[in-house]
């Protein structure tokens, strides 16, 4: 580590196959938390290379608990996290949303690191009970179109920094792992980004990916679409950069998409949109994200028509009924 940790002090950057040694040596424990924390910090500092994501991809998906699953034609929808602005489960909503629409989703997620709640920490609260088990995730898939994987149950890379990100507290190269490794690997991909270069490098790494992808950023800095300004969308065919009115919806304020302050009031927030309780700036957030993911399985079809698929989702009680069925079946 002390070679790797001089070199990165040196302003160099390490190539992929670095990158991918460095990591599985820290799943492995071979170094202590003082180590892994300065290795961390280096990308508090500067940006991550192309390189060094993609070794960090393979040696994550290499370690990752391998699952069976007939999922590969489904979608996964995530954002990076470490935006800082506490929103609502948007894409977790959003995923039981597309789910609800009879299109397949395999959403891959964790506890918050840098916000009060993240999709494990609100599907835990309503009653989910994690697991890796195939059989029970291919049940979940079938009765309720959506599985759940609670990353570190599928990623032993991640307990050995668990603790160290949860005492930093702040974003890490971790956060920009995640979307990239779900060990199903879905055709599908809706992934939000928290700033404009990391939108960039994920769509040169997705382009390699075999993958139907758009890749989110709102300019003002939201991991997703927030509707509070314009956004940029990135696919394999083009780069957008709308407004809400894209999405036919107004443009919002920060605080119409505030995500509370506990996960209590977060998993509050959560119930109430999908039982329709929600206000009318909440669906609008949920259904702009829902039916870019739609339109990741249909690039053909208008943003409009897929927005309308997503209000209908909501307001005929199928994507509550999806979050009702998954955790059934997850007891």
């Amino acid at each position: 580590m002390k070679k790797i940790l001089n070199k990165l002090f040196d302003h160099q950057s390490l190539n992929r196959d670095e990158a991918r040694d460095i990591l599985i040596r820290i799943s492995k424990n071979e170094y202590n938390d003082s180590q892994i924390a300065a290795f961390i910090s280096v990308y508090l500092m500067r940006n991550i290379s192309l390189d060094e994501l993609s070794g960090f991809r393979e040696a994550l998906l290499d370690l990752c608990v391998k699952v069976n699953i007939d999922g590969t034609d489904a979608i996964d929808l995530c954002g990076t996290g470490g935006d800082g602005k506490n929103t609502f489960n948007i894409s977790t909503l959003s995923s039981f949303v597309v789910a609800g629409a009879g299109y397949r989703v395999t959403k891959h997620g964790n506890y918050g690191v840098s916000s009060v709640c993240g999709s494990s920490n609100v599907l835990e609260y309503l009653g989910y009970n994690f697991t890796n088990n195939e059989a029970t995730l291919q049940r979940q898939l079938d009765a309720s179109s959506i599985c759940f994987l609670h990353a570190p149950l599928f990623h032993p890379a991640l307990k050995s920094v668990g603790r160290i990100r949860k005492e930093l507290g702040v974003k890490t190269f971790f956060n920009m792992l995640g979307p990239l490794v779900n060990p199903v690997q879905p055709k599908q991909q809706l992934v939000g980004v928290f700033n404009l270069r990391l939108a960039r490098l994920y769509n040169y790494l997705h382009q390699d990916l075999d993958k139907n992808y758009c890749i989110v950023h709102s300019i003002d800095g939201y991991d997703e679409v927030s509707l509070t300004g314009a956004v940029r969308l990135i696919n394999s065919k083009e780069e957008l950069l709308v407004s809400p009115g894209y999405f036919e919806k107004d443009q919002l304020a920060a605080e119409d998409i505030f995500g509370g302050d506990t996960i209590d009031s977060a998993a509050k927030i959560f119930t109430e949109i999908l039982s329709g309780k929600g206000t009318d700036a909440q669906y609008a957030v949920v259904e702009a994200n829902s039916a870019l993911a739609i339109q990741c399985y249909e690039p053909s079809r208008s943003i409009e028509d897929c927005v309308a698929e997503a209000h209908e989702s909501i307001v005929s009680g199928k994507a509550h009924d999806a979050l009702k069925l998954l955790i059934q079946n997850s007891n």
